[in-house]
């Protein structure tokens, strides 16, 4: 199996806004029924009704393809198969002790528990050396994220990083920082 993580470039952009719906879905199953993760009227995972169309939310997104050299997309392949995306922040994006913050990270279903993820994250990393900080739901219902970051990092840096459940921009979450300079 030939896992390959590359800079996904503005022409193949469309391939990561494919599954970015699939990822909300996935997402929604870790918060429950509340307005952020159910889908709005028109049936799009997004908050607030402007988005009635998948086009719609695209468009948004295209943020992450006119910011080279701060906003970073990664397209996840297996055997050449688009298999999931990771987004890199830098800053104004991040806080102010962080360089690199992982934004998004999804691995679509038939991909998980093979290492692919676990390899993907790990050579994303690889990529950029400063501080690194990610985030995750710590409600009971997203176990399984917080197991494969907590075993990830952990993996990456020898046991070296911090984890702490705090308030974050985008409210209570598990907050992950190492280290990799």
């Amino acid at each position: 199996m030939k896992i390959d993580v590359q800079i996904a470039h503005n022409n193949e952009s469309y391939i990561i806004k494919n599954m970015y719906p699939l990822y909300l879905h996935d997402l929604s199953g870790h918060y429950g029924l509340d307005a952020e993760h159910t889908p709005n009227q028109h049936g799009i995972f997004e908050m607030g009704d402007d988005y009635k169309t998948l086009q719609d939310q695209y468009d948004v997104q295209n943020i992450w393809w006119e910011k080279p050299n701060v906003l970073y997309t990664f397209l996840i392949r297996v055997d050449g198969v688009p298999a999931g995306f990771v987004f890199v922040a830098t800053a104004p994006h991040c806080s102010a002790d962080t360089d690199f913050f992982v934004h998004e990270f999804f691995l679509m279903q038939p991909f998980r528990g093979m290492g692919i993820a676990e390899n993907a994250a790990k050579e994303v990393f690889r990529r950029f050396w400063g501080r690194w900080e990610l985030f995750t739901n710590p409600s009971e219902k997203n176990k399984v994220g917080q197991h494969f970051w907590r075993k990830t990092v952990s993996n990456y840096t020898q046991g070296n990083y911090v984890e702490l459940q705090d308030q974050t921009h985008d409210g209570e979450k598990l907050i992950y920082r190492f280290s990799n300079r």
